[in-house]
């Protein structure tokens, strides 16, 4: 019988503004002793981070969790594209059994406790950040991921678990909540990003959850790494949102920019035009900046548990979408212009003819 000594730890990652400038909130913070870290290990050179996000303690709360109150650790890491990644850690005390790891890991899934703790202390941190959020604003679209941290795993003679007891183990029930055992198949089809570096460590990511299997306590690259790919996603789901969203207003902007009558038609479409052009430039540079906040250098493990986490999340589908959208608007502000100027060109030979009928006119009347 396998034992476990382990945790969880739940995200939910907010985007609460359009940026975050960390040194003044590093200043913010200080009282509560801010850190901004990287990962720490070898393979971890393989990222470069341009501005790397800061990690602060927020306190602990208590989790009612099947009848049973439990410690939990709050903190926060916040990243300067504008998201706040709250973190919820509970802890399973004690030495359990893999099915009892398993039974608290789905207990945990969704457990509206979390959510009420993390927005509470969102609420609390982005007040006392105020000041170093560029138009402060709490989205709509928000992240959630669970990561089970496993840090002890033995054997039924209390040996550490080796490479095959690992990848032999039954993670269906704790990352897929499926209570029937899974064919070899199934099990390769929905499990397919499964990573390992040393004989007694396991990676396996999911959409909404991983399994890290980690001796090193104090390692927590796999958790930088895989809260990093979360944070770029919201972003990336922010602002395709945020495009939908714009799409049919800006349609009805432009008929009722038409519908208007102006003296100087040319100039209906100018405030239209300049919030396309702040929409367009918002969003590419955002977007931009989350992209490149974290590079891969080099195709070493933690490196390729970031990629695999992008494939997993489909980050290049959202961006292709948002480009697709960004293509549209860019598109429709060119039609814009166009006509614009075509209405100008218009009023302009308008004006000279009239300008050569009134010479005539005058020309005559001396005469």
């Amino acid at each position: 019988m396998l034992t476990v000594l382990g945790s969880a730890i739940a995200y939910r990652l907010f985007d609460v503004g359009y940026a975050i400038d960390l040194d003044r909130a590093l200043d913010l913070l200080a009282a509560s002793a801010p850190e901004r870290i990287r990962p720490v290990h070898g393979e971890g050179q393989a990222l470069q981070i341009s501005n790397p996000p800061i990690t602060v303690l927020l306190g602990s709360a208590v989790l009612v969790v099947d009848e049973v109150a439990r410690d939990v650790e709050i903190s926060a890491r916040i990243f300067d594209f504008g998201v706040v990644s709250i973190r919820v850690r509970v802890h399973l005390p004690g030495t359990n059994t893999w099915d009892q790891f398993t039974a608290f890991g789905q207990q945990l899934e969704h457990h509206p406790g979390i959510d009420a703790i993390a927005r509470q202390h969102l609420g609390l941190l982005t007040a006392r950040l105020h000041v170093a959020i560029e138009r402060p604003s709490i989205a709509a679209v928000h992240e959630d991921y669970t990561v089970y941290r496993v840090t002890r795993l033995l054997d039924g003679d209390g040996v550490p678990a080796t490479a095959e007891l690992l990848a032999a183990l039954e993670v269906a029930p704790l990352l897929l909540n499926e209570t029937r055992g899974l064919s070899a198949d199934a099990r390769r089809e929905l499990l397919p990003h499964r990573f390992t570096y040393y004989g007694d460590d396991l990676a396996i990511l999911t959409w909404e959850n991983a399994l890290v299997i980690e001796p090193g306590e104090q390692d927590t690259d796999l958790q930088y790494i895989l809260e990093f790919a979360n944070a770029q996603l919201l972003e990336l789901r922010y602002y395709d949102a945020q495009l939908d969203a714009e799409l049919p207003r800006l349609y009805d902007a432009i008929e009722a920019a038409r519908a208007r009558r102006s003296v100087f038609p040319g100039r209906r479409f100018a405030a239209l035009l300049s919030r396309l052009q702040a929409q367009v430039a918002d969003s590419t540079e955002l977007v931009e900046r989350v992209e490149n906040a974290l590079k891969v250098t080099d195709d070493v493990y933690l490196a390729r548990v970031y990629s695999a986490a992008l494939e997993l999340f489909r980050g290049r589908a959202w961006r292709a979408g948002i480009d697709r959208k960004l293509s549209i608007l860019r598109d429709t502000y060119a039609m814009l212009n166009s006509e614009a100027q075509a209405a100008r060109s218009e009023t302009l030979e308008i004006a000279i003819v009239v300008l050569i009928v009134a010479e005539i006119v005058m020309a005559g009347m001396v005469r």
